[in-house]
Formats: structure tokens, C-alpha cells, sequence
């Protein structure tokens, strides 16, 4: 068994990151708080100097390396946060540094790592997931003999994210009964649960995970380290197929409670962080406050904290994030319709079919010559859930219901992509 994070080691780390990584606030959430009958505390990594907590970690690790073994050069893979941490502390400290990422990582991502990194780094894009890039750049990394820096199997990345937690200790005035933490390899909630269950044993410690990249949930269920087959990448700083060693051992033994929460409740929770807060966030930073409201009827009346862990959001990400947050409301729907093939057979649907609050948002329809009726693919956004009964019903009783296809998202994809 690997050994554990220290709390002497976090507090190393802090005296290390004095003037290089921001003592992030701590703020109250009128909202959260009234919303959900207690007090909400962001934990705002967001404004972190590389827009996360990763700075913290990276850096801590990086410093720690020997003056000789820094000639030869580091390197990491990341998805975007740690690279980010990574290639500040390469410019910071003059180590020239290779960052691995893989293809799918957003454009904005891969231009601040090279923004931070400047001079001293070089990006490489490869492999369509993190974990399949991380297996690369760690081999890359020992044929060159270089250290490779891992974004959160590592005591001394683990040790640096853990400050963040000792800023919460600080700028808490009461003691917290909750403290939300989000999950993807394990680094940050490792350094939390290290830092409170030395000074706050009492505050339980809530870990979440993607719904579609439950790596640590199915770790701890399994009893070891499990890797995932298959995962949804879209919370691209939490989406890894396996978690870490060291994260895992921490979780085992010190994390109160691990729940999933849904992709499509994390992108109306980003949606509503900008509109109502003018926060920009991640989907990784969204995790911990969209798993508050799944958790809400064991929170009336305590003390809550929760980690905006970073704001690299790609603003071209936005209808996708859009889409998904309709979906999962269930205020939109796809069809696949049979439409007559006869003069006046769309305006027969639009007459018949569409309720007067209903928008059709998509569209696609080829015209068969040789048969009576063809299919369509439509997209229908409602004002209200309950309006979609009515709606299938009226699509059945004017013959035109061929297909749902919400509960399908492989046929979905083929269509609308």
C-alpha cells in the first residue's frame, strides 16, 4: 500500500506556494444558500492564477525536484488544469517541460498551457482520452529519462492541492458540517481529506464524480483501483478512466460519502453560475455545487462548503452545454416522425401536433419518391415537462409518431451530428 499524504507535508507545501499560487476566496452564496435553507461557501479556485487549483500541486512537485534531475526536463499529461499549473511552474522555475494532451482537449485549454509555459514548453497533442495520453507521455517520459509529473497520483501534488483546504480552515469563521469536493483522479479531495481530518474531523467530507466517469465510486465499490472501459468525456478535468493509487487509499480511509451527479445537471449549474453570478466555470468546477441540490435534504440548516475547483470553460462549448441542460430537464426532445409524402403534410403537423409553446429547434427531412411516407428527424424544445405527453399523443393520434429518440443517444448522434 502506498503511503499517505501528510498533513506536515501540506503545510510544507504552503510555505513553498507563499507568493506563487492565490490565497483564493471564500465566499458566501446568497442563492445556494436561500435556495437550499443553509450556508453555501465557494471555495473560488476559479480565480486562481491559471484558473484552478492544478497551480498548486504542480508547482509544490516540480520545486521538490533536484537541481541535477531538472537539467533533463519534465513532463506531464493532462487535459487542460494541470498542464496549465505545469507549464507556470516550468517558466516560474526556468525547467523546460513537455506537456501530452489528448486531441479532444479544447482549444482554450491547449493555448493558455502554451500562454503560461511560454519558452520553456512544448505541447503534444495525442490520444483521444486523458488516460490513453498518460500511458504515452509516462512512457515517452522514461525512455528520455525524464521525471514525469503525475496530475494527482503524487504525495507532493497531493500536498499542494491540500492548501487550498488550510485556506478553508483559516477563512471559515464556524466550523463546517459539509465540505463538497469534486472528483476526477483524486488529487484535490486527497489533500482536503488530509488537511480536515486533522483539523476538522467532524466536518464530513462529500466527494463527486461525473455520473459518466464514476472511476472512484467503482473503485471503492470494487475495493481496489478499477479502470473504466468507457466513459463520457465531457467533464474534461474529472473524466478519467482510472483513478490514483495514493487517491484511492485517502478515499478508502478517510471520505465520508461519494455520489454522481448527472452531466446534464452540471451544464444548468454552469448556466446558472454565469447568469445569476457572472461566474464562469468549468464542468469540473460546476461538480461539487450541482451535486449540492441531489444532496440538499441532508444540508437544511448547516454549514456547507464547496469547491469552484476551476473556470477553463471554452466559450464554443456553450450550445453543447446548453443542449445537455435542456435534455436533462426534459424540456427537449427528438422524434423520429413519418411524414407523408404529400403537399400540406408539415402544415398539417405544425396545425395539429405542435402546442402553441412548443419550438422546433431541428429539422432534417429527405424526400423518398418511391414511398408514401418518409422520416424526419425533428427536435422540439417544450416551455413545460408535462407538456410532453400531450405532445407524443397527439403525434400518435395524427399518425405521424415514429421514434423517441432521447433514450438513445448512439441512433441520436448519427442523426443530429
Amino acid at each position: 500500500m502506498n503511503h499517505l499524504p501528510s498533513f506536515s507535508g501540506v503545510k510544507l507545501a504552503a510555505e513553498t506556494l507563499d507568493g506563487i499560487s492565490m490565497v483564493t476566496p471564500f465566499q458566501f452564496n446568497s442563492r445556494l444558500s436561500k435556495n437550499l435553507n443553509c450556508n453555501v461557501y465557494m471555495k473560488r479556485e476559479d480565480l486562481q492564477k491559471v484558473r484552478s487549483f492544478k497551480i498548486r500541486g504542480a508547482f509544490n512537485k516540480i520545486n521538490s525536484i533536484a537541481d541535477k534531475a531538472r537539467i533533463k526536463g519534465v513532463v506531464c499529461a493532462s487535459a487542460g488544469n494541470h498542464a496549465q499549473g505545469f507549464a507556470f511552474a516550468c517558466n516560474k522555475l526556468k525547467i523546460d517541460g513537455v506537456v501530452y494532451m489528448p486531441t479532444t482537449t479544447p482549444i482554450q485549454k491547449v493555448e493558455q498551457v502554451k500562454m503560461f509555459g511560454d519558452k520553456y514548453i512544448t505541447v503534444e497533442l495525442i490520444g483521444d482520452f486523458f488516460d490513453d495520453c498518460q500511458i504515452i507521455a509516462k512512457s515517452i517520459a522514461e525512455n528520455n529519462n525524464k521525471i514525469f509529473i503525475h496530475a494527482f497520483d503524487d504525495i507532493k501534488v497531493i500536498e499542494g492541492q491540500g492548501t487550498s483546504a488550510l485556506e478553508i480552515i483559516e477563512q471559515s469563521d464556524k466550523k463546517l458540517d459539509y465540505l463538497f469536493v469534486p472528483i476526477g483522479g483524486g488529487g484535490l479531495v486527497s489533500g482536503v481529506l488530509t488537511v480536515f481530518k486533522e483539523l476538522s474531523p467532524k466536518t464530513k467530507i462529500i466527494g463527486l464524480e461525473p455520473s459518466g466517469a464514476a472511476s472512484m465510486t467503482k473503485s471503492l465499490e470494487n475495493g481496489s483501483v478499477y479502470k473504466l472501459d468507457h466513459i463520457d468525456k465531457f467533464v474534461d478535468g474529472a473524466a478519467v478512466k482510472k483513478v490514483g493509487e495514493i487517491p484511492f487509499n485517502c478515499c478508502k480511509k478517510f471520505l465520508d460519502e461519494i455520489i454522481q451527479v448527472p452531466e446534464g445537471k452540471i451544464c444548468q449549474t454552469i448556466l446558472d453560475l454565469y447568469n445569476k453570478e457572472g461566474i464562469v466555470s468549468e464542468p469540473a468546477g460546476a461538480l461539487s455545487i450541482a451535486g449540492l441540490e441531489i444532496y440538499k435534504g441532508n444540508i437544511i440548516n448547516k454549514e456547507i462548503g464547496v469547491y469552484i475547483c476551476g473556470g477553463n470553460n471554452d466559450i464554443f462549448r456553450t450550445p453543447e452545454i446548453k443542449e445537455r441542460a435542456l435534455l436533462y430537464a426534459k424540456l427537449k426532445h427528438y422524434f423520429i416522425i413519418n411524414f407523408p409524402q404529400r403537399s400540406g403534410a408539415l402544415k398539417d403537423f405544425l396545425n395539429n401536433v405542435l402546442g402553441p409553446n412548443d419550438d422546433i429547434t431541428f429539422f432534417e427531412y429527405s424526400k423518398k419518391n418511391t414511398r408514401d411516407k418518409a422520416p424526419a428527424v425533428i427536435g422540439i424544445q417544450l416551455k413545460n415537462t408535462e407538456d410532453f405527453d400531450m405532445l407524443v399523443s397527439r403525434m400518435k393520434k395524427y399518425n405521424f409518431y415514429g421514434e423517441y429518440l432521447n433514450n438513445k443517444p448512439n441512433l441520436l448522434q448519427i442523426w443530429i451530428k
